[in-house]
């Protein structure tokens, strides 16, 4: 096992951006402190061909331009607030609108536009890389100093956790989580439509033309929805219109780490199961992608999937979800966990 730091980049500011190389047994994940990033995931598959299962940006400079999130720690607010606009004890607060009218995963420049403080450390048979953020009363229009962290953990048996911390000193809506797409072929390696994918979800939120959800929690039963005994990404994603990009209720105690979704890809025999302590996850099928990615490949539509877990969408505007509304009486603390096999 073993954590190497290598230069990345100079960020506009001056600083210096690293790499973090976490590897342990047959897998190696590298993250960078820009954006808290997770930037690729190096696995075999079962004829033991090893690939990197994460599309991204192929240098540090495109990673600092405008692209769709591409492996990114999320924040303070992942997905989509309506209007921009919310309001604790009669305060509104107007956040910028950078999703036609909504704010999107925490404003133009969010947590994925931050430089983050970095700890390596080995912990019982882990790896890990801790990433560090004091978010200033009023950035992107949100209330409260917020101190938060991102810790990415790795196992030698193909374990990849990432936990998620914050305590703000006033009321604020709180959703961290993280924007990787993955594709179990390898990236640039065609579409992931025939990925088989289970969802331990048995409602959805149903959205309008902007996808902020209508604030029901719909049955999947008979919907293009229901992943629940598992189907093949690609097999009913024409009934949703561009494809999924819908925020599924996961089964369980909301608070408890539980199993969350399963995928496999027969071609490469790779699979991941997620668990999460989070009440929902966020599917995007890589509907508009339409990219340069690593080692000269191309990024088109449906090249990578994403499991945002996550609160739900527009929780501050939606009396009926599970509060997302986190300050000083109340830290918000998340944990999600990967496992892959081959």
């Amino acid at each position: 096992m073993k954590i190497t730091r290598k230069k990345f980049g100079q960020h506009v500011n001056g600083r210096q951006c690293y790499l973090w190389i976490l590897q342990a047994g047959e897998v190696t994940a590298t993250f960078t402190d820009y954006g808290a990033s997770w930037l690729s995931f190096l696995m075999p598959d079962s004829k033991g061909n090893s690939d990197d299962i994460l599309l991204g940006c192929a240098s540090f400079g495109p990673l600092t331009q405008k692209h769709p999130y591409f492996g990114a720690g999320i924040g303070r607010f992942g997905n989509r607030i309506a209007g921009g606009r919310f309001a604790i004890e009669g305060k509104s607060y107007q956040l910028p609108q950078n999703d036609g009218p909504n704010c999107l995963h925490g404003g133009y420049a969010g947590f994925d536009r931050r430089m983050w403080q970095t700890r390596a450390y080995k912990k019982k048979g882990w790896l890990y890389v801790s990433f560090s953020y004091l978010s200033a009363d009023g950035e992107e229009g949100f209330p409260g100093n917020m101190d938060c962290t991102i810790t990415y953990g790795l196992s030698q048996n193909a374990e990849l956790s990432i936990e998620y911390a914050a305590n703000v000193d006033a009321a604020c809506p709180v959703n961290l989580t993280n924007h990787a797409y993955f594709n179990l072929k390898g990236q640039g390696r065609g579409n992931i439509l025939d990925h088989e994918l289970t969802l331990n979800s048995s409602h959805y939120l149903p959205v309008d033309n902007t996808a902020i959800p209508t604030g029901e929690l719909q049955p999947v039963q008979g919907t293009a929805f229901d992943f629940r005994k598992g189907k093949a990404i690609g097999q009913d994603i024409e009934q949703t219109g561009a494809g999924y990009d819908h925020c599924f209720v996961v089964d369980g105690q909301e608070g408890e780490l539980r199993n969350c979704a399963a995928v496999f890809e027969r071609e490469s025999g790779r699979s991941m199961i997620v668990l999460t302590s989070h009440p929902g996850v966020q599917l995007y099928t890589g509907n508009f992608l339409e990219n340069a990615g690593k080692d000269g490949s191309f990024y088109g539509r449906h090249s990578g999937f994403c499991l945002e877990t996550q609160h739900y969408p527009d929780s501050p505007n939606q009396p009926n979800f599970p509060s997302a509304i986190f300050g000083p009486d109340r830290p918000y603390s998340e944990k999600t966990l990967f496992s892959f096999d081959w």
